[in-house]
């Protein structure tokens, strides 16, 4: 049986690597881009202007929702998609508390591999 590492770090660690995960593509940050633009949008829309198949766009939105980065909503046969405000300011926020941290100078490596 296999054992999952990924149990071995905290919610904030694994919540905000499962974000960046599901905007590591440019298709996702275009259809966020697109969202944002129109506020609402129906699919049939951002497959337009998405150098992307139809089924593939769709994948990408399956992750965005998945991520809980949009919402969307089943019309018959039209599924409309807008963003979650409220969870993308949080990944905002976890971006800037991470990056904040992350700050200073940690060695003295000079440019070209010198280390002296």
């Amino acid at each position: 049986m296999s054992y999952n590492k990924k149990n071995e770090f905290n919610e904030y660690q694994i919540n905000l690597a499962e974000f960046a995960k599901a905007l590591s593509h440019p298709a996702r940050i275009a259809i966020l881009t697109q969202l944002a633009k129109k506020k609402t949008c129906i699919c049939g829309e951002i497959v337009a202007v998405m150098p992307l198949a139809q089924s593939t766009v769709s994948q990408h939105l399956k992750e965005l929702k998945n991520a809980g980065l949009i919402n969307g909503e089943i019309d018959g046969p039209k599924s409309c998609y807008c963003i979650n405000t409220g969870k993308l300011n949080d990944l905002a926020n976890s971006f800037i508390t991470l990056f904040g941290s992350l700050s200073g100078d940690c060695c003295s490596i000079k440019k070209g591999g010198d280390n002296e």
